[in-house]
């Protein structure tokens, strides 16, 4: 039986999911199926947390959608439903948890980017 836990634990990084954190915009390529059909959706947005070690790692993204209602979407990060993941831009979270962001509206709700040092 330990065995059984210990292969549990270690999980091959998967090459399609770069490194995450908090504050990051991200736009997950997630395969839904319909029926006897299968297509990939996009979901892009903010990355508000990033919960559990190892195979049971999940991360929240939440997105603005239509009529500004906010949409936040939980996803296994070693689930193979995912076919990719695209990080669109680092932003500097002081926080593990970004909540605070379900309260504000707008322009209020951006996060100030990352900037990039350049190695000269």
């Amino acid at each position: 039986m330990t065995d059984l836990l210990k292969s549990m634990e270690r999980v091959e990084p998967n090459p399609a999911i770069p490194p995450l954190r908090p504050g990051d915009t991200v736009r997950v390529h997630v395969r839904i199926i319909e029926g006897d059909r299968e297509r990939v959706q996009p979901f892009q947005g903010t990355v508000m947390r990033i919960r559990g070690g190892g195979i049971n790692t999940t991360f929240t993204v939440r997105r603005i959608a239509s009529h500004g209602i906010g949409v936040e979407r939980t996803f296994l990060l070693h689930s193979p439903r995912l076919e990719k993941i695209e990080v669109l831009r680092h932003a500097h979270a002081r926080r593990a948890q970004l909540y605070y962001l379900r309260g504000r509206r707008g322009k209020a709700a951006r996060l100030r980017e990352k900037r990039v040092q350049s190695q000269e």
